[in-house]
């Protein structure tokens, strides 16, 4: 969703000044009510020796309430046509009076990906299979069995599977079996579901079983951070070790990335004139991440094999893989060797016990002679940057031994706003003035990108339209940098010619002191306490933010009362508040500073936070009075 206007010039919520969102008690409450319920949940997977595979699943389902009739009145099954056939056995609506109905051959829907003519799919080859089951009410119970035939596995000789069930959905039966060969080695757990194993032969099966016939409500608010580990479910692998699995996409990633000539001559027209490594490097990861449109590129093994190199350049498009394959064969065209990497792109930030290629979803690159990682498939993030969503995880280089993983790096200081204030109230209550605000690191990349997204007619009438929002008519003007620009600095200035009637005067009255600019403003760190228990841990991150008021009041108003002057700190956190009167200037500076050195903050310190938070936020209730 694109940022407006007003949400980025009035104060903003920022993701390191907000309180985080902190997860309730997870005391078990059941659920009052239960929209459906499984009658049984059957998965079985049968591994070839080829390590090809077949996956089998079953499942019954009762409506027991008329918002889940939506929801279960269709089934779909999606699958790669490549390297995978998809087939249901039964599907059908069991009536409440024993009655099956059967679905029709009219109501299957295939929606097949695939190129013209005799041609493949370019960019992906996935499909679906849908089925609609008839004559669905309240009661009834829908039956739905499908199995997919995997004919090449993704990786050459290994196998993973794994599923987390959710404690708020109604289970009478879940059944999870694994048909491998014996001689296969593999790693497997159940976490809090019953496990059994057996041999036959040449064959070993592995079972779990769960069940849930009373769910309960999850509370928890807070799912930033999330380990697997300690969800419900299963995992099973052939993988021994994650540099397994990173050393399998690299053999076949690493010679995708080969130096042709015409790698080559992209290289140079893209460095130019350019000479230092650093300003070279800094170039091409430019020119990937602005000029490779990010597409997904989900072809049989293309899920985790890149596309030729000509395929993206000549597309302007590519995923992950495409992107760092190519970044790589640049800078080796210019002699800066680099290394791809995989990391986890959602809310994991601990590697699972048991191995799975689903735990490391995304592909960066690592350039050693400068000690930096740089993912070029975010377009708004400068060279020598990573997106928050990556610091602190580990991170799986492909030619890496076994071991401990190392971390991506977390910054000391992520993002600074300093915001200077200098206005004047005149006798008639209007306001004018300056607020100049200068920005780094993560706040100034997200302002760059709202900036870039502005039309010349909404920058035009920016200032009257921020000051109607507040319900006063005024005019100005807004003066920024070139947003274009890949950097992490950003400056903008809001200049106020006139804005009527901004406070009441002559009479007394009040006012808060808060910056007119956006992005991130001291009042986001307050937050008021809420009592919820904090039992997670939560992501987090370091910055700084300064407000400095220089206000001119009118000669005849007087001040009756400034805010108490504030200093607060806590482990990790420090704000500092101060206003004084000299004549009739008003001074202020608001100082609030994060020093949080983790990408993952527990929920201790999370509960500091709060306390900081909470005392903040006191303190900015505060107004400065006047007569």
């Amino acid at each position: 969703m694109k940022k407006t206007w007003r949400a980025l010039l009035l104060p903003l919520a920022s993701s390191w000044m907000l309180a985080p969102a902190f997860a309730k008690s997870e005391t078990p409450e059941p659920l009052q009510e239960i929209p459906l319920r499984f009658g049984h949940y059957h998965v079985d997977y049968v591994v070839n020796d080829d390590v090809t595979s077949t996956e089998t699943r079953s499942w019954s389902a009762t409506v027991l309430k008329p918002q889940a009739l939506e929801w279960m009145k269709q089934a779909s099954v999606s699958y790669s046509t490549s390297v995978q056939k998809a087939e249901v056995i039964e599907a059908y609506t069991r009536k409440t009076d024993g009655r099956r109905i059967d679905v029709p051959k009219d109501n299957y829907q295939l929606n097949i990906s695939k190129g013209r003519e005799s041609g493949g799919p370019a960019f992906s080859d996935r499909s679906s299979m849908s089925v609609v089951f008839p004559d669905v009410a309240v009661g009834d119970t829908v039956v739905f069995t499908y199995r997919l035939t995997q004919s090449e596995a993704i990786f050459p000789r290994h196998f993973d599977a794994g599923q987390t069930f959710s404690t708020q959905t109604a289970y009478d039966d879940v059944k999870v079996t694994v048909d491998y060969p014996a001689s296969l080695p593999v790693r497997f757990e159940g976490r809090q579901m019953p496990q059994s194993e057996r041999e036959s032969g040449a064959r070993r099966t592995v079972q779990w079983t769960w069940s849930n016939p009373k769910p309960v409500r999850n509370l928890r608010t807070d799912f930033s951070v999330i380990d697997p580990d300690q969800m419900i479910g299963f995992d099973f692998s052939t993988f021994p070790d994650y540099a397994t699995i990173a050393r399998a996409y690299g053999e076949r990633a690493t010679p995708k990335a080969a130096v042709t000539d015409r790698v080559k001559q992209l290289a140079a027209e893209i460095v130019g004139d350019r000479q230092a490594p650093a300003d070279q490097a800094r170039a091409l990861y430019e020119w990937v991440a602005t000029k490779i449109t990010y597409g997904g590129n989900c072809v049989g093994v293309g899920t985790v094999v890149p596309r030729d190199l000509d395929v993206v350049v000549d597309n302007r498009m590519g995923d992950c893989k495409d992107h760092a394959t190519l970044l790589q064969a640049l800078l080796a065209a210019r002699g800066i060797p680099s290394v791809q990497a995989l990391v986890n792109a959602g809310s994991v930030y601990t590697l699972p016990r048991i191995p799975r290629v689903s735990a490391i979803n995304h592909v960066i690159n690592y350039i050693p002679s400068l000690n930096l990682y740089v993912d070029s498939t975010s377009e708004t993030t400068p060279f020598g940057h990573l997106p928050p969503s990556l610091r602190g995880k580990p991170v799986l280089l492909v030619d890496a031994k076994a071991g401990e993983p190392p971390r991506l790096p977390v910054p000391s200081v992520a993002s600074e706003q300093r915001s200077i204030s200098k206005l004047k109230l005149g006798d008639d209550g209007s306001l004018s003035g300056t607020v100049e605000a200068h920005y780094l690191g993560d706040t100034a990349i997200r302002m760059r990108q709202w900036a870039r997204e502005l039309t010349p007619e909404t920058r035009q009438d920016m200032v009257k339209e921020m000051l109607r929002s507040m319900g006063i008519n005024g005019n100005g003007r807004v003066e920024m940098d070139d947003a274009t620009d890949l950097t992490d600095r950003f400056r903008l200035k809001l200049v106020i010619d006139k804005a009527e009637k901004f406070v009441r005067f002559p009479g007394s009255g009040a006012f808060y002191l808060t910056p007119l600019v956006g992005g991130q403003v001291v009042s986001t760190t307050a937050e008021p306490d809420t009592g919820e228990p904090i039992e997670h841990p939560g992501t987090c991150t370091s910055g700084r933010v300064i407000e400095e008021y220089t206000i001119e009041l009118p000669r005849r108003m007087k001040v009756v009362s400034l805010p108490d002057k504030a200093k607060l700190s806590n482990s990790v956190q420090r704000y500092e508040a101060s206003y004084q009167l000299k004549g009739q200037v008003l001074q202020a500076r608001r100082v609030f500073e994060d020093r949080t050195s983790t990408a993952v903050c527990s929920p201790a310190l999370l509960k500091e936070y709060r306390t900081l938070g909470n005392a903040v936020y006191e303190n900015l209730k505060l107004q400065v009075l006047y007569k």
